[in-house]
């Protein structure tokens, strides 16, 4: 599961802004899996939920990686080079965070 990317640079400490995805908590959305962006600390569902709130994020921001974040899972997805990242620094949830699916 190991690749590496140019934008794996850019990955910082970040403190999660939302217990949970934060357009799913406004809107009243239901998710399967939240992603937490390594450059902000947005929190997003992930494509399997209704809003693919997180690849929005990156589509509005830029932002390339995202940590897997519920629990957190020590890998991340680089959306510019479409690859699996390691992230061996993971980032504590802000909980508990509630439980949709």
């Amino acid at each position: 599961m190991s690749h590496t990317c140019k934008h794996v640079r850019l990955v910082r400490d970040v403190v999660p802004k939302t217990r949970g995805c934060e357009e799913c908590l406004a809107e009243g959305q239901i998710w399967v899996h939240l992603r937490l962006c390594r450059e902000c600390g947005h929190v997003g569902c992930c494509d399997q939920s209704i809003g693919k709130h997180a690849t929005g994020h990156f589509h509005e921001t830029g932002h390339p990686v995202m940590e897997g974040y519920d629990p957190p899972e020590g890998w991340g997805w680089c959306y510019v080079d479409e690859i699996v990242v390691d992230l061996p620094d993971q980032t504590e949830q802000v909980g508990p965070i509630p439980r949709y699916y």
